[in-house]
């Protein structure tokens, strides 16, 4: 991860990009915009034009590969090593006078509000949220997981997640499951197993679903017991994975 930040000692960039709401107005604000699961059909018209009007992009590699095609801006990539150094080079673009966009994966308000913070931190502009699809919207559909009827929990981030784990066990079996995993050490394999641990019935209907939306997009449907049994190995699946466990 990242050495601008230690989630142990804090203070979490979560916590700091949800620490107070967006203004109703602000004036040349920095973009996040969720790009959606990776196919460009699913980026919203507004993402897209935050995207080819600014005059410089910065986000995680594999996240603006997707859109480099869609605008003629300078392009910054980073992996969690070096985030804050591209952020810095980031937020001096922007400090003279440059359009800047963020790229998150998705819709930044699921697993993005990490990444959201350390932007917000890095730059002295108000930052403007442009909401995406997410993979676990698309998911929730494949799944037929009604959202007011399911228990969302993303594990894609840094820190502790007991706290995220426990409502996953309070809830199974009477509310569908959705779940990020978190790559590479909290897969549905392993995310099944702590359920059965818990005390979920075994026969609870799971579905893995990868690459939703790209051309090799891939559906597992099984039993929770059954896909317990990749727990603690290497994985059969992508790290662009949602687990969806249905209900009783």
């Amino acid at each position: 991860m990242s050495d601008e930040y230690d989630l142990d000692a804090g203070p979490d960039p979560a916590e700091f990009a949800a620490r107070n709401p967006e203004a109703r107005r602000v004036d040349d604000p920095v973009y996040a915009v969720g790009i959606g699961p990776g196919n460009r059909e699913f980026l919203t018209p507004r993402g897209a034009r935050a995207i080819e009007e600014a005059d410089v992009v910065v986000g995680f590699e594999t996240v603006v590969e997707f859109v480099s095609a869609t605008t003629d801006a300078d392009l910054l990539t980073c992996g969690y090593r070096d985030e804050g150094e591209t952020l810095s080079r980031f937020a001096d673009r922007v400090a003279a006078g440059a359009r800047g966009t963020a790229v998150l994966m998705g819709d930044p308000n699921h697993s993005g509000y990490q990444f959201l913070g350390k932007v917000e931190r890095a730059v002295d502009r108000p930052v403007r949220l442009v909401p995406g699809v997410s993979s676990l919207q698309v998911a929730a559909s494949r799944a037929r997981t009604p959202m007011e009827d399911t228990e969302f929990v993303t594990l894609h981030k840094s820190g502790d997640l007991s706290d995220d784990l426990e409502r996953l066990r309070a809830a199974a079996g009477d509310r569908h499951l959705l779940v990020l995993p978190r790559p590479f050490d909290l897969m549905p394999g392993d995310v099944a197993r702590d359920l059965l641990d818990a005390g979920a019935a075994p026969d609870l209907t799971a579905l893995v679903l990868e690459r939703l939306t790209h051309d090799d997009e891939a559906v597992t449907t099984t039993t929770l017991e059954s896909l317990a049994e990749h727990a603690g190995e290497e994985t059969p699946f992508s790290d662009l994975s949602v687990l969806a466990v249905r209900r009783t």
